[in-house]
């Protein structure tokens, strides 16, 4: 980074670890809208606060100006800035939209990366205990053709995430429930930079993703079984365990956090 931005650019951009840990092969507006993203999140450029200059992000950044002004426009399209002519970009009082926007694997704070994973042990916890009481003899196929998959690229060293994001969709399919299936693959699209971790880690000998294949098993054996509990159990396990190996370790209290069980009576429903 070669300078900063002056006080009379706006907000001072204080140098960090976030800084340093943009990737060049990725696309380098998304890095640093989402730097930014970040910042305003944290109010360390709060409301009513003008943005550095284009120019001063771009010599923070270490990026070209185009760079910057695609990022702008990214997070003005978020409804986090609002830009006026001859005065700059300024951070909103209140977002206009929801920012969904996942990280995409670019060296994320641990933190990010703790709070992805507790989503997903709280998603994907509930839709197995749901699959494992509507599966039915299609479903059980369809996420056995997925397991498979993954065998195979484990047998070849190959990356098996794509088959890993179809296990877990196949899985949200056996709910037959359409609102869960279609969030689950939104979703689950997003949540596919975190399961790349269990395939080929920033550090490969932490991926481990044979361990990853058993914690899917064990998964799909306790929702084949219908067993609910046990589905829902497997499916935190295996957050907590890719979690765990890389180091995070996600808090006790996700299963208070999670619904109740569905009660017995309703457990026949969507068994086909």
């Amino acid at each position: 980074m070669s300078a900063r931005p002056s006080p009379a650019d706006g907000p001072d951009i204080p140098p960090g670890p976030e800084l340093s840990r943009i990737a060049r092969p990725l696309r380098l507006s998304e890095e640093v809208s989402g730097d930014l993203q970040r910042r305003i999140s944290r109010g360390d450029i709060k409301p009513g606060d003008r943005l550095p200059t284009e120019k001063a992000l771009g010599e923070a950044f270490g990026v070209s100006r185009a760079v910057v002004r695609e990022a702008i426009a990214r997070l003005k399209a978020d409804g986090l800035i609002d830009t006026r002519q001859g005065s700059g970009a300024f951070v909103v009082d209140a977002p206009k939209t929801i920012n969904l926007r996942f990280w995409q694997g670019a060296g994320p704070e641990l933190e990010e990366l703790r709070d992805i994973f507790e989503l997903r042990a709280m998603v994907e916890g509930a839709v197995a205990e749901l699959a494992a009481q509507r599966r039915d003899k299609k479903d059980l196929k369809a996420m056995t053709e997925q397991l498979q998959a993954m065998d195979d690229a484990l047998a070849g060293s190959r990356d098996g995430t794509e088959a890993d994001d179809n296990f877990h969709i196949a899985m949200a399919r056996a709910t037959h429930n359409s609102y869960i299936g279609r969030l689950v693959e939104f979703l689950g699209r997003h949540f596919s930079d975190s399961r790349k971790l269990s395939w080929h880690g920033t550090r490969k000998e932490l991926a481990h993703p044979q361990e990853a294949q058993r914690e899917h098993r064990a998964l799909f054996e306790a929702i084949s079984s219908g067993n609910a509990e046990d589905a829902r159990r497997c499916a935190q396990d295996h957050l907590r365990g890719t979690a765990g190996r890389f180091g995070i370790k996600l808090a006790l209290d996700i299963e208070r956090a999670l619904p109740k069980p569905v009660p017995a009576a309703t457990k026949t429903r969507g068994r086909r």
